[in-house]
């Protein structure tokens, strides 16, 4: 294996040299690792389900140290990948940095959406949107009067989920109680899933009978802890519903599925630089409904929350975003 293969933890089968030639696409995750069972793994399921529609190939990289951000993203445009998508808004300054310095090389990146830099294209979503609609469906499953919230890191992009979810709580019940917990500081925070299960076990103790996690990998620990606990809980970013059969009310899709497939699928050619937003109107937020959950969530339930989803989109309905108030009417962190 040569150094730069090394480097790269040898995610594929193709050689570097090769690879430059076909300017293939490439996907570097954050933190957390591959499969989290959720963010990451998303994007691992869009580009895997372009890979087997089209025949392609690409490259992909798992960051574990933050040294290794722009070291990674440097390599994978010096072997001539393109376009890469880099994941995580922790990633900000890797784009920036690397970006420019590769003018024809087309990079995207998931949940950023405030650079300037010509060759990249920034996808971001209405988490708050999909949020409000699981905090709908957890006020409505709850027999407590009390529901949780466990983020990841203690960043602005989970205040925005959590504050969706508050929102949508309090519209079924307007005097139900939410309580939020924040893993940490670091990005370690995205993969505690011990950390995740004693927060779950601390707010059951508050009276917390329905818990969502948006916390990557510590939220597999959340949803253990649920399960074991016999109360119900919510997955985020990919289908969840499938680990805790019976016990996971929900889960809030968040389609970075979708935005990998659509980079990849675009190619070099069809690539647009900009600022892309996905959420309800463009299915890039939503929830999960499938065999697993189907008897906890009654029709009047599903027939509430599409209504809900119809009247955001509509207008009719206003869900506060964290990020243009900075803080949340439905709950103090």
């Amino acid at each position: 294996m040569t150094l730069m293969q090394k480097m790269l933890g040898g995610a594929t089968v193709l050689a570097m040299t090769a690879t430059a030639a076909l300017a293939e696409p490439a996907l570097m995750y954050d933190m957390g690792g591959k499969f989290d069972k959720s963010f990451n793994e998303a994007a691992y399921n869009g580009a895997k389900r372009w890979a087997e529609e089209t025949g392609g190939s690409y490259r992909e990289i798992e960051v574990t140290a933050e040294a290794q951000r722009v070291q990674f993203a440097t390599r994978l445009a010096e072997a001539g990948f393109n376009p890469i998508v880099v994941l995580g808004f922790a990633n900000a300054a890797t784009v920036e940095e690397v970006a420019p310095k590769y003018p024809d090389t087309k990079f995207a990146i998931i949940d950023v959406n405030w650079l300037d830099i010509e060759n990249l294209r920034q996808i971001s979503f209405a988490e708050h949107e999909g949020s409000y609609l699981v905090g709908m469906l957890a006020a409505m499953a709850s027999d407590s009067g009390t529901v949780g919230f466990i983020g990841g890191m203690d960043i602005p992009l989970i205040r925005h989920f959590a504050c969706g979810y508050a929102q949508g709580a309090k519209a079924v019940n307007p005097d139900i109680k939410v309580v939020a917990n924040m893993t940490g500081t670091t990005p370690a925070a995205w993969n505690d899933p011990v950390k995740g299960g004693e927060l779950t076990r601390a707010q059951v103790s508050q009276g917390a009978d329905v818990v969502y996690a948006a916390a990557g990998g510590t939220g597999v620990g959340v949803l253990q802890a649920a399960a074991d606990a016999n109360i119900l809980s919510i997955g985020v970013d990919s289908n969840q519903n499938h680990l805790h059969p019976g016990k996971v009310l929900t889960s809030m899709l968040k389609r970075v599925d979708n935005a990998v497939f659509d980079v990849f699928s675009k190619g070099t050619e069809g690539f647009e630089a900009g600022i892309t937003v996905m959420g309800l109107e463009n299915d890039g937020v939503g929830y999960a409904l499938d065999e697993n959950n189907a008897p906890l969530v009654s029709d009047d339930m599903k027939m509430a929350v599409d209504k809900a989803r119809e009247d955001i989109i509509a207008g009719n309905i206003s869900v506060a975003s964290y990020y243009e108030n900075d803080s949340c009417p439905a709950l103090e962190f």
